[in-house]
């Protein structure tokens, strides 16, 4: 007797470990998932060997995890996690530790760390003093660009 799956089963299969994909957060079901579910429409269009459906699953379940940590997932983490960093820090204030003289910045201190640093190089074009508190304008590389409260 040959063992036979049907596409339902493929469907079934490729549901179950998505939905365990939920339980167990490891972010690799979720492909293998998808995976039987195109081998589940494809077997519903075309017969097919057990032998070339597990071939179609391992493929296809391949195929979506290598383009999901290769392509998308460091699109979305460089694009939105230093992004939304940046533009929170905006508007957050700091005390000057050090003046700016001549060609070297100065340096403000933060209570809390901005972008991993509490301690940062900035540039300000008005007179600042030790002490004055300063608030982030805009972030250029490693130089805060700051203005005085008012």
């Amino acid at each position: 007797m040959e063992l036979q799956m049907l596409y339902w089963h493929w469907l079934v299969l490729g549901v179950v470990l998505i939905v365990a994909e939920i339980f167990i957060p490891s972010f690799t079901i979720l492909w293998f998932g998808l995976g039987a579910l195109v081998v589940g429409v494809a077997a519903l269009m075309v017969e097919m060997s057990l032998s070339l459906q597990v071939l179609l699953w391992s493929i296809f379940s391949v195929l979506f995890t290598v383009l999901w940590f290769k392509l998308v997932k460091p699109r979305m983490v460089d694009s939105s996690n230093s992004q939304m960093a940046r533009e929170a820090a905006i508007g957050e204030s700091g005390q000057v530790i050090k003046l700016p003289a001549g060609d070297t910045r100065g340096k403000l201190r933060f209570s809390t760390p901005i972008l991993g640093e509490d301690e940062w190089e900035f540039s300000c074009d008005s007179e600042v003093a030790l002490g004055d508190r300063l608030h982030i304008q805009e972030i250029s590389d490693s130089v805060l660009i700051v203005a005085k409260l008012s």
